[in-house]
This record gives C-alpha cells, sequence and structure tokens, in this order.
C-alpha cells in the first residue's frame, strides 16, 4: 500500500537533513557537496532544490533541527536543578559547554555564522530572547534576581552566552576556552542575584 503524500514529503526531508547533517558535521559545510546529500539519502538533486531551495537551505534546516534537540536538553537540566536561580545558571552554562561537542560546534558555532551570518539575527534567536525573558521574569518575581530590566538582560545574557559559545568554538583550546568562559559568565550572573 503508497504511503499518503504528506508522509512521503516528511520522510524525504528528513533523509535529507539527516544526510545533510552527517556531510556538515564530518566534512563541514564549504567541503560538502550536494551528491553528499543526494547519494547519502538515496535521492536526485531535484528534492534537495524542491525541499530547501539550495545547499543553504539545507543548513538553515539542520540548524533548526539541532536547536531544538539543545533546547530540549537545556530544558531538561533546568527543570533537574534544585531551585529554578540554579536551573536558570545551569541552563545558561550547559548552552555554553555545548560548543566543546564536535557537531554543535562545527555546524552551530562554526559553520553557521560563517554562511548565515550574525547569530543575534537568525529566526530561533527570538525564541531565545523569549525563553530568557520569561526565566527573568520569574526569578525576579520570587525575589532572587535584580529589579532590572527584562529586555535587556535577556539580550545581554543570550549576547554574552552566544558570544561565549562563538568563542570557544574558534578557540584553538576549546577545553580552556570553555573553562575560562563558564567562569566569567556564572561570576557575570551571580551579579543580578539578589540572595547571595
Amino acid at each position: 500500500m503508497r504511503k499518503p503524500r504528506e508522509e512521503m514529503i516528511a520522510e524525504t526531508r528528513a533523509k535529507l537533513i539527516a544526510a545533510g547533517r552527517r556531510a556538515f558535521g564530518t566534512v563541514g559545510y564549504a567541503d560538502a557537496s550536494m551528491d553528499d546529500f543526494t547519494a547519502g539519502a538515496g535521492l536526485t538533486r531535484g528534492a534537495l532544490y524542491h525541499h530547501f531551495g539550495d545547499k543553504k537551505g539545507l543548513l538553515q534546516a539542520v540548524l533548526q533541527q539541532i536547536d531544538a534537540e539543545m533546547t530540549l536538553r537545556l530544558n531538561r537540566i533546568s527543570a533537574d536543578a534544585p531551585s529554578r536561580w540554579q536551573g536558570f545558571v545551569e541552563e545558561c552554562v550547559a548552552y555554553i559547554e555545548m560548543a566543546l561537542e564536535p557537531e554543535i560546534q562545527r555546524i552551530m558555532f562554526r559553520d553557521g555564522p560563517a554562511v548565515l551570518g550574525d547569530v543575534s539575527q537568525w529566526p530561533t534567536n527570538n525564541g531565545c530572547i523569549a525563553a530568557l525573558s520569561r526565566s527573568i521574569e520569574q526569578l525576579k518575581a520570587d525575589g532572587v534576581m535584580a529589579g532590572i530590566d527584562t529586555e535587556a538582560a535577556a539580550r545581554l545574557i543570550n549576547g554574552a552566552s552566544s558570544h561565549a559559545a562563538l568563542w570557544i568554538a574558534k578557540s584553538e583550546n576549546p577545553e580552556e576556552t570553555s573553562k575560562r568562559a563558564v567562569d566569567g559568565f556564572r561570576t557575570l550572573l551571580d551579579g543580578l542575584r539578589i540572595d547571595k
């Protein structure tokens, strides 16, 4: 029995994203070819063009998938923390530390900005700012965080964590840079806490 059209479309997209993710994660965006995506998925170039337009469009889809996975991981970290403040800090720190993971480092923090430009202008960034804003509002309501403008704090924390991750990804010694970035970031966040 034939699969419904929507299911076939979803499967084709998923195959191309998986093939793109493998290629981008191993050889990088610049060295990944259209054949890497299509041959690995058993599909034609026409399927790639139809679903994503071009290689850049496929990269955007891969980034969205990785971003969604990162968000789920970060939400679990926050939910498992003993307090809302600790959850907030550990979630932010975990985001920075994810820059040590080879696939995330290469795709999200090296190739993504090189191909798609400034991370703060990516469509997913608005969701990050909104999530940070909700957390900051809760922390302020709990009396744990200083009375700071919520949007300003969200954008500053988002910018600091994004740039810390980029610094790690581009560092010649990512492990050492990560330790420095995390220590500095914890100190910055601690300055916003009231009940020290």
